[in-house]
């Protein structure tokens, strides 16, 4: 199994033990459900194990790093929203979830996998661009890059935490040595919802450096208005931003 082990990485599947002991695909999956019987092994999903260590064995959580699975369970995906709003230090604030970006069809879009919670949001494989791989442990894992982790917030807040969580990580991002505008509209153009220049530019103005980027906003105001936050009632319009907000985010002069 050690051969095996230091030749899969953090997650097993058939092929690996197939190689690594050069048996056929039916005596590798007979080796992996043997192991699994003697607790060696935990399947985690479809196809996929991860080694059961002295310290998960008899326990529901196998693993002390959830990224790893992302690959062997949910590819073509990558890590996004909160979760790599955590990774990239755009906020301090801690969720118990992992948010993950799928092209997979979803019957459940909050999974439990062996004590680890995964809330999974479809998109179309066509929008999976602006990723880096990040190593954890011996698994190479897409996560959304810090400008693409912010439009995905705009393009839905709600695997951002909600609005007021995402205009704090906007803020985030407008401070940062990275941060590029440019890139920004770039992957907002590429995504295609007219709602992220409206959220980002009202966002935008809202800061003391955000004035430029704003500016960039208004070139790609698409017409009708959208919410602030879909989940949220927008009695308010902004009309320079053609965007309901509710009562508290208004300003003076808004209809």
């Amino acid at each position: 199994m050690v051969r095996v082990i230091s030749t899969a990485g953090d997650v097993i599947h058939v092929d690996d033990v197939a190689g690594a002991l050069q048996l056929d695909r039916t005596a590798a999956a007979q080796r992996l459900s043997r192991w699994t019987e003697q607790g060696w092994l935990r399947r985690v999903g479809r196809g996929a194990y991860v080694a059961a260590s002295i310290d998960t064995m008899g326990s529901d959580r196998v693993l002390d790093d959830p990224w790893v699975l992302v690959p062997a369970l949910f590819a073509p995906a990558y890590i996004g929203g909160r979760t790599a709003a955590e990774h990239w230090d755009l906020t301090e604030q801690i969720f118990k979830d992992v948010l993950v970006m799928t092209a997979q069809a979803l019957r459940q879009k909050r999974q439990e996998r062996h004590g680890m919670l995964f809330s999974l949001k479809h998109i179309d494989e066509r929008k999976l661009f602006g990723t880096k791989n990040v190593w954890r442990h011996q698994t190479r894992v897409p996560v959304s890059d810090v400008h693409r982790t912010v439009v995905d917030m705009l393009d839905d807040p709600a695997i951002g935490g909600g609005i007021q969580h995402v205009a704090d990580c906007v803020a985030a991002y407008m401070r940062r040595g990275d941060r590029d505008d440019e890139k920004l509209i770039e992957y907002a153009m590429r995504l295609g919802n007219g709602a992220v220049f409206k959220r980002l530019g009202f966002l935008a103005e809202r800061l003391p450096n955000g004035a430029d980027l704003a500016r960039l906003c208004e070139n790609h105001l698409s017409g009708g208005h959208a919410k602030l936050d879909p989940a949220q009632d927008g009695p308010r319009v902004e009309t320079k931003w053609r965007l309901r907000v509710p009562q508290r985010w208004a300003r003076e002069g808004t209809t």
